[in-house]
């Protein structure tokens, strides 16, 4: 994929386990780092660290803060993101590999970055 995050963002992305079904990236940066754009499917963030950030797509931006230790659903989307807080962003994203039931593209009504 030529928007993976693990080759768009070495610095910040590593898989830390594979298998047919999912893969299972951990994500570390600093305040003031910034990925290049960067596409995920379907997953499952668990944050390891409480965080502040700035997701950007077509345009539009939307600011999140998340706190240590929670479980959020990401889906499809593709983003760019800044660390715009004061704490180091840690977590761990449980990638889907089957295909989303109907391609999601965010727009106006849909959700950038993690939802409840």
């Amino acid at each position: 994929m030529q928007s993976d995050p693990v080759r768009t963002n070495p610095q910040f992305y590593r898989v830390i386990f594979e298998n047919d079904r999912v893969r299972v990236l951990e994500y570390l940066d600093r305040p003031g780092d910034e990925t290049t754009p960067h596409r995920h499917p379907d997953s499952v963030m668990f944050t390891l660290t409480a965080f502040t950030r700035r997701l950007a797509t077509g345009g539009r931006s939307v600011d999140v803060e998340l706190p240590e230790g929670v479980a959020r659903w990401l889906p499809a989307q593709e983003h760019s993101g800044a660390n715009i807080g004061e704490t180091a962003t840690h977590t761990i994203f449980v990638e889907l590999k089957e295909p989303t039931p109907i391609p999601v593209t965010p727009g106006p009504s849909e959700p950038l970055g993690p939802v409840p």
